[in-house]
């Protein structure tokens, strides 16, 4: 399996395991009931019920793996490690686009956690690139496939207080 390191905010690693423990707990014994209903029909050999059981069941089964190891290999993002001036993982930006001038605002996380219609964006898609390491007032250019954007950053906000009130509450 995979190896590589899978940056996640506290929330994402929580998000995989919820996953990872109802694909165990529920959706495993759901596919296993409709096997055992879909073999009772009788000549597995045209059964669809069954071939569809079974590869609902082929593709729980790999995405329990894939969970595992993203867990296994985890690396919990601590915003203690960055400048609180600059952005990082885990912290949110809000961004000006400079030629037309709408601002957006951004979570900057891992890439197993991007969810950019939720602005939720990756620290390895050209954007979070871009803003990674740069300060507020800066000028950034993101190359895309329309061509160059700039974009000037107009605030930082760090989530660690979120995260702290997190593990208290634990």
């Amino acid at each position: 399996m995979n190896d590589k390191e899978i940056v996640l905010t506290a929330e994402g690693l929580s998000k995989l395991e919820q996953e990872l423990d109802e694909l165990k707990t529920v959706h495993r014994r759901e596919v296993n009931d409709r096997i055992r209903q879909a073999k009772e029909y009788g000549d597995l050999s045209e059964n669809a019920e069954y071939e569809d059981a079974k590869q609902e069941q082929a593709f729980i089964e790999g995405r329990i793996l894939k969970l595992e190891g993203m867990i296994r290999n985890a690396r919990l993002i601590d915003e203690s490690e960055y400048a609180s001036d600059e952005v990082h993982l885990g912290c949110i930006v809000k961004v000006k686009d400079l030629k037309n001038n709408d601002s957006y605002e951004f979570s900057i996380v891992g890439s197993a956690e991007a969810d950019p219609p939720n602005r939720r964006i990756s620290n390895e898609s050209p954007l979070g690139r871009a803003l990674i390491g740069h300060k507020k007032g800066t000028t950034v250019d993101v190359t895309t496939p329309r061509g160059v954007v700039k974009y000037k950053i107009e605030a930082i906000k760090s989530n660690a207080p979120k995260k702290a009130a997190a593990k208290k509450a634990s």
